[in-house]
């Protein structure tokens, strides 16, 4: 029997270059319920290029879902298979995502602009896999700043597909004009548009992403959608995650205390090296840094975990080493 899987209340974004499955491996360790998200893979890429390079993931990974770009449906549909095989529990289309790199692509943000075809690309999809197929998009695209933008395209895709979840970065994207980092910043935010979907479409799941940084903020937007996708304070400071199961999953069990987390990623960071895949201990430290957030010894952390030359010999050991300057700057017992 297919284990019940979480609801979606509480989703880490899928993040360039952030959230690889070292990430997500540290993820899994602070939070046990939160949906945990790859970052955006070109489908592409997952036909054509080494899968285990794009797919491989940690066991203890799931919940955890695929995000892929493109705007082939054939090709997209190959991908999510090959994500279903590889034991993702979703496949997540990129709708959102401005970069120019993507627009030459026409997949991302631009496709918001082609409704028909994201329901093409859905609809392969689904037709391919078990698991969910849910879409990643944006309130509207450069000047397409009235709600009823946003509610066509959700709209249409809900009548011809059996797209179910919308995650709803509440900006617009602007293809001209801006970095893909200013995108992040700029548009203003609009989360009374994804409120309106969600009232619009009481039978569909909209999760609301953007600009969410406080366990507070994600309490009052759940009063209003199903789900919140929180970005880059899951990045910078992973610790965040550590009251969710308690907080907004009902489970009561003790949150992970810093000690233990430091001795499973150090073990995991000597699991990964003598795998003999390449990986190396920069590959996972780097992904660590925001972990001592607001405890004193915070900065000589991440200075240790990021000094070159410390980081040369690819020795855990050097995160034990930097959790002992912690512990010692808190005055907490190590027993480790």
């Amino acid at each position: 029997m297919t284990q019940k899987l979480p609801p979606r209340r509480l989703s880490v974004a899928p993040m360039l270059d952030w959230t690889d499955r070292h990430y997500r491996y540290m993820a899994r360790q602070i939070t046990r319920h939160t949906w945990l998200y790859s970052e955006m893979i070109n489908a592409g890429a997952v036909i054509f290029g080494d899968k285990d390079r794009f797919l491989l993931r940690n066991e203890c990974e799931n919940p955890v879902a695929l995000q892929l770009g493109g705007s082939e449906p054939a090709d997209l549909a190959k991908a999510a298979k090959a994500a279903e095989q590889y034991g993702y529990d979703e496949v997540n289309l990129n709708c959102g995502c401005p970069s120019p790199r993507v627009q030459k692509g026409a997949f991302g943000a631009c496709l918001m602009n082609e409704v028909g075809l994201v329901a093409d690309c859905l609809n392969a999809m689904q037709d391919a896999v078990q698991i969910d197929v849910t879409v990643k998009h944006r309130i509207g695209v450069d000047r397409q700043t009235e709600y009823q933008s946003v509610a066509d395209f959700v709209g249409t895709l809900a009548a011809k597909t059996a797209c179910k979840t919308y995650i709803v970065h509440a900006r617009n994207a602007w293809l001209d004009g801006l970095s893909p980092k200013e995108n992040r910043d700029v548009p203003p935010l609009k989360y009374d548009y994804v409120y309106r979907l969600k009232q619009e479409f009481p039978d569909l799941e909209i999760i609301i992403n953007g600009g969410v940084n406080t366990n507070e903020q994600i309490a009052a937007h759940l009063a209003h959608v199903d789900g919140v996708m929180v970005g880059r304070e899951c990045y910078h400071n992973p610790m965040i995650m550590r009251q969710w199961d308690s907080l907004f999953y009902g489970d009561n069990r003790e949150p992970v205390v810093y000690e233990t987390l430091v001795a499973k990623l150090q073990a995991y960071a000597q699991e990964q090296i003598a795998a003999g895949r390449g990986t190396i201990l920069r590959h996972m430290a780097r992904h660590y840094l925001g972990l001592m957030h607001g405890l004193k010894g915070a900065r000589t952390w991440r200075r240790m975990l990021s000094d070159a030359a410390l980081l040369k010999p690819s020795d855990p050991k050097l995160i034990k080493d930097a959790w002992a300057e912690v512990a010692k700057a808190n005055g907490f017992q190590t027993g480790i």
